[in-house]
């Protein structure tokens, strides 16, 4: 009997946990009117949306704003963004996201951009930080146009250091496909699970770090990372650079967010890559 009553306890905390799991979605395209980038038809669900600041030029602006004011195991978000051709976006979050610790299923983050001819896509959130024993999985599904060019930046960060907090145990995954032309260029997934603050230690993997980053740069090519490597000098944390398969990307590692964020906001600023508003707040 008590057995029974135990297992019923337990199924009924599940479920009231699922059924309290956060989902959002936002799916939108954008068009040329006249040289001016224009906002099409807009979804949004659940606790994600985005806002339009006023237009900047002839480029359009979008903020995402995650009403449940944070990530937490067991939920999911969804973005579906088309650029059509001729248009110029740039996106960025309202502030840095936070993933919490996850007891259970790990959180799903899910972003797919496709981005005609001509178009630029800026895709520059503020950082993700990732508490101790967060679990999060992540997807990029990117298409390009031949004739498009994209700039993507993520920084994510192992624990609040500036609260003298860092991640130890969790699992994070990100999983990263860009196609051009119709062809698949670059595919890469990151795994990081278990013991978590060990591997980041380690000389080959963080050295350390509690912040790593990623720009991707379409089109690039050696001019590029010369451009970028000039200032080097300049770098607080470790930065690599390279080019291939028609694209750049920058490779960032640090031991905190402040010190990443410099890094990442001098490389762009050789790409001649006009940041958000809120980046410079």
């Amino acid at each position: 009997m008590r057995s029974d009553v135990s297992t019923n306890s337990s199924s009924l905390e599940s479920l009231v946990f699922d059924a309290n799991r956060a989902r959002g979605a936002v799916r939108f395209d954008v068009h040329a009117r006249e040289g001016v980038t224009r906002r099409g038809a807009l979804h949004e669900s659940g606790s994600l949306r985005v806002r339009f600041p006023s237009p900047e030029g002839e480029g359009l602006s979008g903020v995402f704003v995650n009403t449940a004011g944070g990530v937490a195991g067991g939920d999911r978000f969804d973005v579906e963004i088309s650029a059509g051709e001729g248009t110029r976006l740039t996106l960025t979050t309202a502030a840095a996201e936070k993933v919490y610790r996850a007891p259970g299923a790990a959180a799903e983050l899910n972003i797919a951009l496709k981005v005609a001819a001509g178009a630029h896509l800026s895709w520059l959130p503020q950082e993700t930080i990732l508490f101790d024993r967060a679990r999060v999985h992540r997807r990029f599904d990117i298409v390009l146009d031949d004739a498009a060019s994209l700039l993507l930046c993520e920084i994510v960060v192992f624990g609040r250091t500036a609260m003298g907090e860092r991640m130890e145990q969790g699992e994070f995954v990100d999983r990263w496909r860009l196609s051009r032309g119709g062809r698949l260029v670059f595919a890469e997934t990151v795994r990081l699970d278990g013991d978590i603050g060990a591997k980041l230690a380690r000389p080959a993997v963080a050295k350390g770090g509690a912040a790593i980053g990623t720009a991707l740069i379409v089109p690039g090519n050696e001019a590029l990372v010369e451009r970028i490597r000039e200032a080097s000098e300049s770098f607080v944390g470790e930065v690599g650079i390279s080019a291939w398969n028609g694209f750049a990307m920058a490779r960032f590692c640090a031991q905190d967010a402040a010190a990443l964020r410099a890094d990442m906001m001098a490389v762009l600023a050789r790409t001649g890559a006009a940041l958000p508003r809120l980046w410079l707040n």
